[in-house]
């Protein structure tokens, strides 16, 4: 199976995900703030090995990229099972369904379709076609809800399955500023272009 990549023309994701910078290198993006949703992605989708829920919970909120802190994992709304989940009520499936523009397993008709799983990845980097965790836990002890992006199903488990994590945060973030010393020497360079033209 090859692996999947970022599909131009494919879902929203080309205009309600914006690019964010994290450590000060305009030339990458660390994370992604979409639009619709009024939340910010980490760019990379598989930062540690396969977690349990408790694993995976600590990790998101003791994330700390460069003094952006207040990571989670996504929500869902409990109760809803299956495939084609409003996308409204779940953080991962509007990823998948909507930003992305992946099939489900199954139609809106119950109908398998080919063409299914996780074909767009968009921006995201070590995006995995298995399951994630939401943040979500499940009446039932010992259970949480968990999103499949290989087949778009939603569904809840074990919190001792080992299942990969996205962390996001609630509100934009905003750019890294730039430092003071290159700010400064921005400025004094643009004065000295002014001088040099008035002079002329």
């Amino acid at each position: 199976m090859v692996d999947a990549a970022p599909v131009s023309g494919q879902g929203t994701w080309e205009t309600t995900l914006l690019g964010r910078d994290l450590d000060g290198n305009a030339a990458t993006f660390e994370a992604y703030y979409d639009t619709e949703l009024d939340v910010t992605w980490l760019a990379n989708a598989n930062v540690n090995s396969l977690m349990t829920w408790s694993t995976a919970t600590a990790w998101a909120g003791g994330l700390d990229i460069n003094g952006v802190t207040g990571w989670r994992l996504p929500a869902v709304n409990p109760g809803i099972v299956g495939y084609n989940v409003d996308p409204s009520t779940s953080e991962m499936a509007h990823l998948f369904y909507e930003t992305l523009g992946n099939l489900g397993y199954y139609d809106t008709d119950g109908h398998a379709q080919s063409g299914y799983g996780l074909s767009n990845t968009g921006p995201f980097s070590n995006f995995r076609s298995g399951g994630y965790w939401s943040g979500t836990e499940y009446p039932a002890p010992g259970n949480a809800w968990y999103f499949f992006f290989n087949n778009g199903k939603q569904e809840a488990g074990s919190k001792g399955y080992k299942y990969a994590a996205l962390a996001v945060r609630d509100g934009d973030i905003s750019p890294v500023p730039v430092p003071a010393a290159v700010w400064l020497f921005g400025s004094a360079l643009v004065g000295l272009v002014g001088l040099t033209r008035r002079r002329r």
